[in-house]
């Protein structure tokens, strides 16, 4: 078979004027063969003719048997060496009259003719047979007197052999063929060889055209017009060809460029390193960028907020003055131009290397060739322009272009995307160290202060106060004017205490209507002075109602010193939070500090509730009690989380305010495991199918085999761990992080899921996200049960909701105390509900579903 097309079509011009010479010297050979044989039938006829016509003639005269037996002898001389045989057959009245001649047996042909009287001319197996009849005319019947005309008296059989003929003929024709073949087959190979001369040079010309491209620029610059074959056809092909590269040149990609393009979206994995070194990740990527398409700066200008814009520019190398100048002025023109900055132009520039062994020249400049892209997001406000410049060449490429807008889009996506993350983490920083309503810190930094300050004062040994303030009949108010009054009456009570105390007090709100102040380096003294500063002003303080009336509140408020009443942050709150109440029950509108029977009755409380702990916790008083939570889209009661009840002289309270002083006793890891096992048993007792969520305190984590403890009790109890998440108190803190890392990845890898608890109480909120792989978000409820009534709590709970989507985690909303809220959180997307609306705790699973 050819391996080449130069031999295939070598090979076929061969076959083909082979085949066509065969079939004309066969063709030629038949046509001949037949001519010799019709010549030879022809001669054959003459023959017999003349034979016919000389016996006539002779018989005419009158013959004796002499002259009979001459003519048959001179027949045979005559034809003895050529192909012709002559018999001659008599009729059986010629033998009446004459008497028998010595004759060939006549056969069934010579008898058919002497009594038909006709001519029988016969072609067979290479032999001609002319038999022709004596019929007796009138000049005959003189001498054959028993016959009368028309009567056959004898046949003339001419018998011609033409085979040998024949064979003569085509040995002849094959001789010529021999020598006619050698010609034939040299003309043939100079035709064929001119023909595929022609073609393959052709093609020759195009396979190096087509292997000279090594790349896109080699590409375009492909060109097959000048080929010409000679033949229409296949020039036709080759123009075709070149059509097509034509069409591709303006939709082909350079391998380099789609590389670069699949690095690019890898490059789009937002991690906290890119949100932390977004800049040095920019310059990172003109690197890059250079590699495939000569790019000489990026340019980012974003708004991050109502009033504050940033312009960052990064150069391939290291601008030259004038360089610099032209750019900004390019920078400022984009600003003015831009509807979404609307002329602000109080911001500054920030310029970035990213190679400094390169220099970029004014003549690089003119060179320029610039492209934008905008993004702007009106929740939270933030975007702005991304662009970059390239060779002007480049600019007008129509693939270069894909690429640049490829980059722009990766660069606004990113750049905004990091924008938005910095801006929520900010806002997110805040609200967990801060009251979403009141923007005073929150109970954990209170707590956190409090330590601090402990700390502080017994390092330099000075005493300082603290002092809790409850607003008195606050509850009527907000029942009476509803929550939206009853915030902003709380929002203007925080005013008049920050008025109120010193510029060094530490101000908090400790939850609801309960505040407290931190007054470092203050005695007793000054403490009542602050107090009564406090009491004065908030009863002089009157908000105009909505029904035109004013509403007023009195405090209470209870004071502790450092160290004269305690030396800890728990008993130091502990005694200014019993003084409180004991102003409550005194009449309120008071002032307490604690004596000495009031510290002795703080600490007996103290004992008393220690007491019932461990009663509770021998005689396995631990009750497990079920709140649902609803999943927001169906309104079925998937999961239920696990509370601790504590049974009291028969009774059933909440464990929440036992819970300081199990963990100080260190019973807190026993008091969990036994509302666990508890639980357990009414889930196998019920059937109940659902999850279950589990609060584990930080502090428990502590016990070594804790989680070896938990795992036992659901494998004993056989329940699925896909039934079981575990919720983090994010309110808690835990001094050695690395033991509840490693207890979260040990549960995680066995299979368990895990949720954050009051998510956004704290700092520690981001902290959890990163280092752990949570399914569940359960945002605080401060910032639920006020979500149609604060602007930054709803805005505050959309940034944990668009955080939670990013790193695909479920969100559980608490605290949903109306129908209006379940509404707001169903339109902004939350996974699932918890509250008092949806159900409360009950000790057992609440099934039924509430019709949404």
């Amino acid at each position: 078979m050819p391996k080449t097309l130069k031999n295939f079509i070598f090979s076929i011009n061969i076959v083909l004027l082979s085949t066509l010479f065969i079939v004309v010297l066969i063709f030629t050979a038949y046509l001949h063969t037949t001519l010799a044989q019709e010549n030879a039938i022809k001669h054959a006829n003459v023959v017999s003719n003349q034979i016919f016509s000389s016996m006539y003639q002779v018989m005419k005269k009158g013959w004796s048997r002499e002259d009979l037996n001459d003519f048959m002898h001179s027949l045979k001389e005559n034809f003895n060496d050529s192909d012709y045989t002559v018999n001659i057959y008599r009729s059986d009245k010629i033998k009446e009259l004459f008497g028998e001649v010595k004759e060939k047996q006549k056969d069934d042909l010579a008898n058919s003719v002497l009594a038909s009287g006709e001519k029988i001319t016969l072609t067979e197996m290479g032999k001609l047979r002319n038999l022709l009849p004596l019929n007796a005319k009138k000049e005959c019947l003189s001498c054959h007197v028993n016959a009368k005309a028309g009567d056959t008296l004898g046949v003339i059989d001419v018998e011609q052999n033409f085979v040998e003929i024949i064979k003569k003929t085509f040995l002849d024709y094959i001789y010529f063929f021999l020598i006619v073949l050698p010609i034939f087959v040299f003309g043939a190979f100079m035709s064929s060889r001119y023909t595929t001369s022609r073609i393959t040079e052709s093609l020759k010309l195009f396979n190096k055209k087509v292997q000279c491209i090594n790349s896109m620029k080699d590409f375009k610059e492909f060109d097959s017009t000048d080929i010409d074959s000679r033949f229409d056809e296949i020039n036709a092909i080759i123009a075709n060809v070149n059509e097509l590269a034509q069409k591709l040149k303006t939709i082909a990609v350079d391998k380099d460029l789609l590389e670069f393009e699949v690095q690019l979206l890898d490059k789009f994995i937002i991690t906290s390193e890119v949100v932390q070194d977004w800049r040095d990740f920019i310059n990172e990527l003109l690197v890059d960028i250079n590699k495939v398409m000569p790019t000489y700066t990026l340019m980012t200008i974003f708004r991050i907020g109502d009033d504050q814009f940033e312009v960052d520019i990064f150069w391939y190398g290291i601008p030259e003055s004038d360089v610099k100048e032209k750019f900004e002025e390019y920078v400022r023109e984009s600003v003015q131009n831009s509807n979404h900055f609307l002329g602000y132009t109080d911001y500054t520039i920030r310029h970035n290397t990213s190679e400094y062994n390169r220099c970029i020249s004014m003549d690089d400049y003119e060179n320029f060739a610039h492209r934008t892209k905008s993004l702007f997001l009106d929740t939270p406000k933030i975007g702005g322009i991304v662009g970059l410049s390239v060779q002007s060449d480049m600019a007008t490429d129509p693939i270069k272009h894909i690429v640049i807008d490829s980059i722009l889009t990766t660069m606004a996506n990113l750049v905004g995307s990091v924008k938005a993350i910095n801006k929520y983490t900010n806002d997110l920083e805040y609200y967990a160290a801060h009251d979403p309503l009141t923007n005073l810190f929150n109970q954990r930094v209170f707590i956190d202060f409090l330590e601090y300050e402990i700390k502080r004062a017994e390092s330099h040994s000075y005493e300082f106060a603290l002092m809790v303030i409850d607003c008195d009949n606050f509850k009527p108010i907000n029942d009476r004017y509803g929550h939206a009054f009853g915030d902003l009456f709380l929002q203007e009570f925080s005013r008049i205490l920050v008025e109120s105390k010193r510029n060094e007090d530490i101000l908090s709100r400790y939850g609801g209507d309960e505040f407290t102040i931190i007054l470092p380096e203050c005695g007793l003294e000054g403490a009542l002075a602050v107090a009564h500063k406090i009491a004065n002003a908030v009863e002089k303080f009157k908000l105009l109602t909505t029904d035109g009336n004013y509403a007023g509140v009195t405090v209470s408020i209870g004071i502790s010193i450092y160290p004269e009443h305690a030396k800890t942050q728990k008993e130091l709150f502990l005694i200014a939070d019993g003084m409180m109440y004991k102003a409550k029950e005194e009449g309120k509108n008071g002032i307490r500090v604690p004596c000495g029977d009031d510290i002795v009755s703080v600490i007996k409380d103290q004992k008393a509730k220690s007491a019932l702990l461990v009663d509770a916790v021998t005689n396995n008083r631990i009750v497990p009690y079920f709140q649902p939570i609803q999943t927001t889209l169906s309104g079925k009661n998937e999961i239920h989380e696990l509370l601790m009840r504590i049974e009291v002289d028969g009774k059933v309270v909440s464990a929440y305010e036992f819970i300081e002083v199990a963990e100080s006793m260190s019973i807190i890891n026993r008091m969990d495991l036994m509302v666990i096992e508890n639980a357990f048993i009414k889930i196998k007792a019920e059937n109940y199918q659902g999850i279950l969520f589990i609060n584990l305190s930080p502090k428990s984590l502590i016990v070594g085999n804790y989680a070896d403890s938990i795992t036992q009790l659901i494998k004993h109890y056989d329940i699925s761990k896909d039934h079981i998440v575990f919720e983090i108190t994010e309110r808690e803190t835990v001094k050695n992080f690395s033991i509840l890392e490693k207890f979260v990845m040990n549960l995680k890898m066995a299979g368990y899921k895990f949720a954050i608890d009051d998510f956004g109480s704290g700092f520690s909120s981001f902290h959890y996200i990163k280092k752990f792989p949570i399914d569940y978000l359960k945002i605080d409820g401060e910032f639920i049960i006020n979500i149609n009534k604060d602007k930054k709590d709803k805005a505050f709970v959309h940034s944990i909701l668009t955080l939670a989507k990013e790193l695909n985690v479920k969100t559980v909303a608490e605290y949903v105390e109306d129908e209006e809220i379940v509404i707001t959180l169903r339109e902004m997307g939350v996974d699932y509900l918890q509250g008092f609306h949806i159900g409360r705790p009950q000790n057992h699973f609440t099934i039924n579903n509430r019709n949404l």
